[in-house]
Formats: C-alpha cells, structure tokens, sequence
C-alpha cells in the first residue's frame, strides 16, 4: 500500500489528474450501482417480466431518440475549450459554450415533434392506451428537456469532477425516491415513469446550478456576444461535432437496438428479463466510459503538447490492466449472475443467465479498449471512430436478426459480443494508424 502511495505521488500530473477524476466518478457511481439494484427490484417486483419488458421498452426508446439526436457537447466544450482557456480568451470560451447550449435546445425540440410524431402514428400499434400514451410522450419530453451534455462539459473542462460527481449521484437518489414513491402509491407503469422523469429532470438542474456554483454561468450571460463566430474561433467544429455526434449515437444504438430486437421478435417478457441481465453487465462498460470521461481532459491536453505517438506507453498499460480486471469480472458473473438475476427480480428473471454471460463478455472486451475512444477523439480521429462504429453496428444487427430464430434472446446476446470483437479490432487498427503518425503538431491534425 505504501508503495502505491510512492508511486501516485511520484506520478505525472497528467494521471493524478486522471485518478483524481475518475475517483470522483467513481463515488457517484458506487452509489448509482447500490442504489439501482434496489430500485431495479422495486420495478421487477411491482411490475413482473412482462411489464418490466414493457418499461424498459419505453425508457429505452426515450433514451435512444434523446441520444439520436442529442450533439455530444460535453467533448466539443473540452475539445475546443481548452485552447481558449490557455489563451485566456473569456470571450471566446463564453460563445462556444453558448454554442453548445445552443446545439442542446434545438435537437431538444427535434426530438420531441419527432416523439409526438411516432406516439400519434403508431401508438395502437405499440399496444399503448390514451393514457399510456400521454405518460410516454410527457417522458419523452422531459427526457429531452433533460440534456445536460453542456454543464458535463463545463465541469470537466475545468477539472470540477468533485461538482460533476455530486450531480450525477442526483439520478440513481431521485429514482430510489421514486421507486419507492410510486411503489406506495401508484405501483403502475406510469407512475414509475412519472418517477423516472422527474429524476431526469432534477438531475439536468443539478448539472446547471453546479455550473453557477464554479461561476461559470457568469461567463455564459456576460461574454462574447454574436454566437456566429463560433466557427471561425473554432476550425473544424462542425466537423467534428457531426462525427462525435454520429459515433456516439452508434454507442447508444448498441445499447438500445439489442432490446429493441429481443422486445419485437421475442417478446416484452424476454424484453424485461433481458434487460435486467444488460443492467448487471453494464456495470463494467460504465467504468470504462467513467475512465474514458475522467481521462479525456488529460489526454487532450497531452496530444496538444506533445502528439498521440506520447500516449502509447500509458495505453499498453491500460489494456493489460482492463484485461485482468474484466476476466475477474467475467468470473463472478458465472459464479453468481443467476443468483443476481433471480434475487433482483425473481425466478422468471434466471431465464437471462445466458445472455448475462454473453454481454458481460461483450463488456469486458468494451473495457479493456477503453482508453483508445478518448485518444481516437483527442487525436480529432472522429470519423474514423464513427465509421468503425457504424461497420461494429451493422455486424450487431446481422448478426442479431439471424441468431435470433436459433437461440432467442441468447442470440442477441451473441450479437453484441460479435460487435464489440469487431469494433475491437477496427479501433486497435485505428489507433496503430495513429501511433505511427509523426510525433509533433501534425499529429492532432485531421
């Protein structure tokens, strides 16, 4: 132990920056983990297999159409952040951020004409009652009115983990709250979706009065008038915007198409059995995005200055690292995942214990690539990223539809292994790409 305290103390600032990040990150996200299981029996509990599948549906379905069109502003706002603040240029730094905004508020109105659009459309054929289909719109909405991509960004940009840590532990809090509320009182699929939307929306104004407690919201009201100019402060933001933008709503889709495939072709019982078994291995992939997070400021800064060829040690590391922890992790899912499944949601819920096994695979994979999408993204690589995303993407939904039929909801599970193998590779063919670019200013060029 004492030598581990030698060693970080004797470490680059870059990585005490890192750890330090990640273990604000982390808190919040032990208490997320602690807290979800117990709202996650609430709901298997009070609503069964089937109508679990029905909730996981409906939040999937907002979670997808709000990551679809939502801009990755959070990765445009430390992107491009971090040159204005080294140039001490408040007026500059105040447009992008009122860019960003900006980016948030109208693919926030995009998506709800398109969510009143498809509920008005097609709610029969969803099976969805008046109702229903009143409290899945409302969802929708807050949902969307929730983005907090922008605020994220603020905080990281300016090392404020400790503030973005505190608003984060507002969601897994408010839906404890609220699971146990409408457990009480209205222990229906609406009253847990009125829940659900509440905490959404607390949490995007914990984000946003953490912003006005660092004094950044000063800055965003005061500074830098005429937001035309964001282009031209910034070369290449459209660019790169667009590409973040699609490369993260592959990753969201990766998430999301697998229940989506399950729900049509297999049904809302082996939906919501599914998605408990996604929920539990999903604990492995969230460490590798809160790494991700806590590492992209640092690594920006490191391939400004000194070029991504810098990074190769601290990658090689991490691989081997992430490797070791994910096989443990890998472990203790077969030892104990049916007993997990079945002691969050009941018996019905051990039908899943396959496909627990096949994601968490597919999560240990995701995690021991984890520093290659924050280097990829500082190396301003994105659409490399957006394109290995979108072939990974369609193995994922080939591969899904013809498994299917033979193996169920187990074969969906197998798809997503098969996608993260080839992103995998396509990603590890990037980054080789990348190292072996010129060590200089060249290297963080498109």
């Amino acid at each position: 132990m004492n030598e581990l305290i030698l060693k970080l103390r004797n470490a680059p600032q870059a990585v005490v920056s890192v750890v330090q990040n990640f273990g604000w990150m982390l808190s919040a996200r032990v208490l997320a983990a602690v807290f979800s299981l117990i709202y996650l029996a609430i709901i298997t509990r009070s609503l069964g297999v089937t109508g679990f599948g029905k909730f996981a549906l409906i939040t999937g379905a907002a979670q997808f159409l709000a990551n679809l069109l939502a801009f990755q502003t959070w990765q445009i706002v430390v992107q491009y952040g971090m040159a204005h603040i080294e140039n001490d240029d408040e007026a500059r730094l105040a447009r992008l951020y009122r860019g960003a905004i900006a980016l948030d508020v109208i693919s926030a109105l995009v998506g709800i004409g398109a969510s009143a659009l498809i509920l008005h459309l097609f709610a029969d054929e969803l099976g969805m009652t008046p109702t229903l289909a009143r409290a899945t719109l409302i969802f929708n909405v807050i949902m969307l009115i929730s983005l907090r991509s922008t605020p994220i960004g603020i905080l990281r940009l300016r090392d404020r983990f400790n503030f973005a840590a505190a608003a984060d532990a507002a969601t897994p809090t408010l839906r404890l709250i609220g699971a146990l509320a409408a457990a009480l009182i209205h222990p229906k699929l609406q009253g847990f979706l009125i829940a659900w939307a509440f905490a959404e929306l607390l949490t995007a104004a914990a984000h946003w009065y953490a912003v006005h407690r660092i004094g950044e919201m000063k800055l965003i009201l005061r500074s830098g008038q005429g937001l035309r100019r964001v282009f031209a402060d910034n070369p290449g933001v459209l660019r790169y915007s667009l590409t973040s933008n699609f490369s993260q709503t592959l990753f969201i889709s990766v998430k999301q198409i697998p229940l989506f495939i399950v729900g049509g072709l297999t049904g809302t019982a082996a939906a919501g059995a599914f998605r408990l078994a996604a929920q539990l291995s999903r604990s492995l992939s969230t460490v590798s995005q809160m790494i991700a997070k806590a590492a992209f400021p640092e690594i920006v800064r490191a391939v400004r200055n000194q070029g991504a060829r810098s990074l190769g040690t601290m990658i090689g590391q991490s691989v081997r690292v992430a490797t070791a922890l994910g096989a443990v992790v890998f472990v203790l899912a077969i030892l104990f995942g049916k007993l997990l499944l079945e002691g969050i949601g009941g018996p019905d819920f051990g039908r899943a214990y396959t496909s627990l096994l096949w994601l968490t695979s597919a999560a240990c994979i995701d995690f021991a690539i984890v520093a290659f999408e924050p280097t990829i993204m500082a190396a301003q690589r994105a659409h490399l990223l957006f394109l290995a995303r979108l072939a990974a993407t369609a193995i994922l939904i080939v591969s899904a539809f013809l498994l299917d039929p033979i193996m169920g909801a187990d074969g969906v599970a197998a798809a997503v292994l098969a996608n993260s193998i080839s992103q995998a590779v396509l990603l590890t063919a990037i980054m080789a790409r990348i190292m072996r670019v010129r060590k200089g200013p060249a290297a963080g060029a498109i």
